[in-house]
């Protein structure tokens, strides 16, 4: 039985992620698979998704693995990487695409009115590098992570969730935004831990032996 399996369906920084899970998780077996058989018997699901969440939901569909998702998320220990957070809400501004609903909000673009920090100076869109993060809740994920640690973003859409309880930790670019969320079995997050250095590592390696009691 495969430990880990990174969910497959063409729009994922899959190869950067499934590294960062071998590394600190060097007796799991990790798969990249687009294969919904090979999700459904895994212990752990990844969902990791660069680009435009119209593609995103249109591929995940048309391979066949947008229920095996469902699935995972309903059921075992579920981590989502940007678009792979994103997806999990009713709809997107980006394209005006629906989402899983598997939590209640929208995915809202910056808008540009905002996008200004108190000096006077216009902050770019996508938000881009290094920010911190404040965690709102206690969780196993953020064991051995400082609060307002460093992680790196890149986006140009944030989540709005109707669900306070559901809110994980949030950011400022320049407003606060959620950029964690966390229910029963999911975590998922906007920033990449992939790609966040140490604090980054130390959330994927909590994830790998995190046994959710939901």
């Amino acid at each position: 039985m495969t430990d880990i399996a990174i969910v497959d369906y063409g729009m994922g920084n899959l190869r950067s992620v499934h590294k960062a899970l071998e590394h600190v998780a060097p007796t799991a077996s990790v798969v990249v698979t687009s294969d919904p058989a090979v999700v459904r018997q895994a212990k752990r699901v990844v969902v990791p998704g660069q680009g435009a969440m119209p593609n995103c939901m249109h591929e995940l569909e048309m391979r066949g693995l947008r229920e095996t998702v469902l699935e995972a998320a309903a059921n075992k220990p579920f981590l989502g990487i940007c678009i792979g957070l994103q997806m999990l809400f009713d709809e997107s501004a980006e394209g005006n695409i629906q989402g899983l609903s598997i939590l209640p909000g929208k995915v809202l673009h910056f808008p540009a009115s905002a996008m200004m920090q108190p000096d006077g100076q216009k902050l770019k869109v996508p938000h881009m590098g290094w920010n911190q993060v404040h965690q709102t809740i206690t969780h196993p994920l953020w064991d051995g992570i400082a609060d307002d640690a460093r992680f790196y973003f890149v986006h140009s859409y944030y989540v709005e969730t109707e669900n306070e309880a559901a809110i994980a930790a949030q950011t400022s670019y320049p407003f606060p935004f959620t950029c964690a969320v966390a229910k029963d079995n999911i975590f998922a997050v906007q920033f990449h831990p992939e790609k966040s250095h140490v604090a980054g590592l130390t959330l994927l390696g909590n994830f790998a032996k995190w046994t959710p009691h939901c």
